[in-house]
């Protein structure tokens, strides 16, 4: 009874790891670095519109108008990010000085500016705004 169903929710035609659904094609190296942050039904809607690519709703670093400050939401999520990052063995950009709680060596590694994560600030209109870590003020 229960193997009909289980047949029935899996496809074998459909391998495992198809994971990268979602992503261009030139996205892979900079997707696994971009925190998101902003408007989310902008973000959720940034792949429908079709009329311009993903690229091309990059907004240039000399026209961005949003602040140059970190929100406390986006410092949560990229304190979180980078310290589950650094939990799974991920290489540490300072010196420890004793320190073993991966949030403790997020947060030297944001304050010495050595986090290497882009906050992407997703507009109302689709388009977003890219800020590196070392650009944002704390």
């Amino acid at each position: 009874m229960y193997e009909d169903e289980a047949a029935d929710y899996w496809d074998p035609e459909v391998p495992a790891d198809d994971e990268e659904v979602g992503r261009a094609e030139g996205d892979e190296e900079e997707a696994d670095n971009v925190v998101a942050s902003g408007d989310p039904s902008a973000a959720a809607n940034a792949g429908k519109g079709n009329e311009k690519s993903h690229r091309d709703k990059k907004i240039p670093d000399d026209q961005r108008t949003t602040t140059p400050y970190m929100t406390k939401y986006e410092r949560a999520r990229i304190l979180g990010t980078r310290a589950l990052q650094i939990s799974m063995n991920a290489p540490v950009l300072v010196d420890l000085e004793g320190e073993t709680d991966p949030l403790q060596i997020a947060i030297k590694e944001l304050r010495e500016k050595k986090i290497p994560l882009i906050v992407r600030r997703y507009m109302p209109d689709g388009y977003y705004e890219d800020w590196t870590c070392e650009e944002l003020l704390q």
